[in-house]
């Protein structure tokens, strides 16, 4: 591999283009039911993680879907304007704003998620379950080493 003479760094290498090919594959394998129903991936990442979790925080939401905090306020407000999502103040704290499903989101999210998830493991079907455990695990380790500082 050019540049790299070092074993260990080209198989990281290796792994990590699978990974992201995976990554995007099972994307793409969820997209266009997202697409039919006017969704972006990262919408629905603050739709499903409000239903989860009840009302965040945009700072919490931005930590929980991986995405800038620049980036998660257009996505807010594109929300906003199709009534799915409200900002409301938080009453112990009225610096914090929280973001909260409205009823037509809450129905919304309610009814895209099922359809969601089975697409996602449609996409994941090529896996057994305890391929799915140990990938689990795996991802895991890999999340909290690539995050530990050097």
């Amino acid at each position: 591999m050019f540049g790299v003479d070092d074993e260990a760094t080209e198989a990281a290498i290796r792994t990590y283009v699978k990974l992201m090919r995976a990554t995007h594959a099972v994307s793409a394998r969820t997209a266009p039911r997202l697409a039919a129903a006017g969704l972006t991936h990262t919408q629905l990442g603050v739709l499903e993680a409000l239903l989860h979790l009840g009302p965040l925080t945009q700072r919490d939401l931005s930590r929980k879907i991986l995405t800038s905090p620049g980036n998660l306020t257009d996505v807010i407000d594109k929300l906003v304007k199709r009534s799915l999502v409200e900002r409301v103040a938080c009453p112990e704290d009225r610096r914090s704003v929280r973001v909260v499903l409205t009823p037509h989101g809450q129905t919304f999210i309610q009814t895209i998620f099922p359809s969601h998830a089975r697409d996602i493991a449609a996409a994941m079907s090529g896996l057994t379950a305890k391929d799915l455990a140990t990938l689990d695990t795996l991802l895991r380790q890999l999340g909290t080493a690539a995050a530990t500082p050097d």
